[in-house]
């Protein structure tokens, strides 16, 4: 019994016209007799033929006996996907997998005109493609119809939850029939999944594709070590050194890929970029540009990328690293489809060098950790390639024949040979010369043992000759590290990098090793203050430091001249300031505590009991009765032309003068108010 002996025979030949001789794991478990009206929960990994599965699975649901469906009407099957371009490539996979069936497969996806889509329903569908939001949208307006459902498919499950359509897949769920089958693909099954699993699916089976990890051995994973300002300039080596036909760039933010984008296209590369900010036309027209050959390279986010089937893809590149071994596995499987071989590459800072082995043990892979590609590698495979140029090899036509000729005769055979190459050469960006780092050094780094002398040493020194080591005044403390300490040395002291030996990082300073035919020039631009920048100054040794030593007597220091500061650690004399401890004596000061006497202030004076207000002014005159100072006068009682103020008596209000309200008896008091009488209704 072959493969194809258990699945429909319209999709069987189906099958066999597009090529398929077997079926993968995933495609075999979904046909087998004991899955045939179940719900399933399926973990597959990206590129093992999850949609042609679910395409096998939900046939015997949806297909009426004869084979072929009748006329359309409302839909019977429903696949929803997370990504606008992972929706698409579902429809064009059943299309051609139901093509001798005589389905009629529509879509409704974010982006595309909504009024198409909803005449195309009302002329009737027998498969639903599309993504969470754009179904809701028609349901809630009642242009799909979801009462004849029988199968719904939800494809990369997990990431739909990660990107936020719990609620839209919930929706779409409770609207649908309770008796529907309900197919969940996932990558993973993480307890998010599981528990809209057991919410949604009665009597589920459990699937897992166990020998799915064999869709990485067409996958060279390559880790590439890079010194932390170097990362770009390692992606512009790793892309001219494999030349790829097509290659993925992913970065982890929309303003990353602006930015990369940008500077690619500056250095002669042909790329697209897809983030989620462009319209559906210009992802479109991104993906089609990299199909035809327009573009060769294709930068991206994670969410934007998802579903991309890109033919020849033999590059992938990780620019940022993923967030989860899953994400880099689903990265990685863009390349290395239908027995192709691919390469991924990862971008590894050495700062991220922990984070790096962490995602790939998760994801069960073994790299190779390698350095970029430097610049005369790039050139020599340059060179491979243009030894190996077929059109080197074709013979010579009759109309090519004469100018060929000419152009030996005139110019000579070396010339011409000198102007292909050239040619060649320049169609192609140059490549960039990468900061040197280690392998060994990017381990796991620790944090440095300052008591410890060999924990020190950064950059090793080598063969390198006669040298003078200098001190600079800036350690590990102050966050000194070789990758920006040495253009610095550079860029002030005129020098080049082979000219800098050994680098040795100490708590407080760093000993540079220069080369002695270099040290002319390099005293010469740095001036009589041997300054760098940012206030870092140098100070040349009289010989090698000692790291045996302690760190005060490590490093011989060279004589001060006369009229020099002090040197460290040399404390100031008191001189005649009086030794810490003694108290200035206070003279006519008086002690703490002791008020101050008055002298001649009088104190503010009170009135004298009995004594008369003055009427013309607030000055007083008379000593013997107001004394030396006038009283703080009443406010309410300053003046006697001002009438006393005089409460009025509580005698009878007078009678309200106005318009009376209610009945009013002889005397004018109110009888109370006038009721209202309210007849009943009806």
């Amino acid at each position: 019994m072959t493969d194809f002996d258990a699945i429909v025979p319209a999709i069987a030949e189906a099958l066999r016209k597009r090529g398929y001789e077997t079926l993968t794991p995933v495609q075999q478990a979904m046909i087998d007799p004991d899955l045939e009206g179940r719900d399933a929960l399926v973990s597959a990994q990206t590129g093992s033929g999850k949609t042609v599965a679910f395409g096998l699975a939900m046939a015997p649901t949806i297909l009426p006996q004869a084979g072929r469906f009748d006329r359309a009407g409302q839909p019977l099957a429903l696949a929803i996907a997370p990504t606008r371009e992972l929706a698409m490539q579902v429809k064009r996979e059943l299309e051609w997998l139901y093509a001798e069936t005589g389905a009629v497969i529509g879509s409704c996806v974010g982006g595309m005109d909504i009024r198409n889509e909803r005449r195309a329903l009302e002329r009737g569908a027998h498969i639903v493609v599309g993504t969470p939001g754009r179904l809701r949208d028609h349901i809630t307006r009642g242009a799909l119809d979801l009462s004849q459902m029988r199968v719904v498919v939800l494809d990369e499950a997990d990431e739909m939850l990660d990107l936020g359509f719990r609620e839209d897949l919930e929706f779409i769920l409770e609207e649908s029939p309770d008796d529907r089958r309900t197919l969940m693909f996932s990558a993973t099954v993480p307890r998010s999944i599981a528990d809209l699993a057991k919410s949604y699916q009665r009597d589920a089976r459990r699937i897992e594709a166990v020998s799915e990890q064999k869709q990485h051995v067409d996958i060279e994973y390559r880790a590439l070590a890079v010194a932390n300002p170097d990362r770009e300039n390692a992606i512009i080596n790793v892309l001219r050194f494999y030349e790829a036909r097509n290659a993925i760039v992913f970065c982890s933010t929309r303003a990353a890929v602006n930015h990369l984008t940008s500077r690619l296209h500056n250095r002669g590369f042909s790329v697209v970029a897809l983030s989620g900010e462009l319209s559906q036309n210009e992802r479109t027209h991104a993906l089609q540009a990299m199909r035809d050959g327009r573009a060769r390279v294709c930068i991206a986010t994670d969410v934007a990328a998802r579903g991309i089937d890109l033919p020849g893809l033999e590059l992938v590149i990780h620019a940022d690293l993923p967030t989860n071994s899953e994400t880099l596995l689903h990265r990685s499987g863009r390349t290395g489809r239908a027995g192709n071989k691919g390469v991924s590459a990862l971008i590894v800072p050495n700062s991220a060098r922990r984070k790096a082995e962490r995602l790939l043990a998760g994801a069960n892979v073994r790299p190779t950790w390698a350095l970029p590609p430097s610049a005369d590698e790039v050139q020599a495979r340059d060179d491979e390639r243009l030894m190996a140029d077929p059109t080197l090899t074709e013979a010579i036509t009759e109309d090519e024949a004469p100018m060929i000729e000419a152009l030996i005769a005139t110019h000579g055979a070396e010339q011409v040979a000198a102007a292909f190459l050239r040619l060649q050469r320049g169609k192609r960006s140059a490549p960039e010369d990468l900061i040197p780092v280690s392998l060994e050094a990017g381990k796991a780094r620790k944090e440095p043992d300052y008591a410890n002398p060999a924990s020190a040493v950064t950059k090793p020194r080598g063969d390198f000759g006669p040298s003078v080591w200098f001190s600079v005044s800036v350690g590990r403390r102050q966050n000194a590290e070789p990758r920006w300490l040495i253009p610095m040395l550079c860029r002030n002291g005129n020098i080049t990098k082979n000219e800098i030996g050994a680098i040795k990082m100490q708590p407080e300073e760093t000993f540079v090793e220069i080369a002695a035919n270099a040290l002319d020039t390099f005293l010469g631009a740095l001036g009589p203050n041997k300054a760098l920048e940012r206030g870092i100054t140098l100070a040349q040794l009289p010989g090698t430091p000692d790291f045996s030593a302690p760190p005060k007597e490590r490093a011989p220091r060279p004589p001060r001249e006369e009229g020099d500061r002090k040197p460290y650690g040399e404390k100031k004399s008191y001189g005649d300031k009086k030794p810490y401890g003694e108290k200035k004596a206070y003279g006519d000061k008086a002690p703490y505590g002791e008020k101050k006497p008055f002298g001649d202030k009088k104190p503010y004076a009170r009135k004298a009991e009995g004594a008369e207000r003055p009427r013309d002014s607030m000055a007083v005159t008379d000593a013997e009765v107001w004394g030396d100072a006038p009283a703080k006068p009443k406010r309410n009682d300053w003046s006697d032309d001002k009438p006393a103020f005089k409460k009025k008596p509580k005698g009878d209000k007078p009678a309200f003068a106005g318009k009376p309200k209610g009945k009013f008896d002889d005397r004018g008091a109110a009888a109370g108010p006038k009721k209202k009488s309210f007849k009943p209704k009806g």
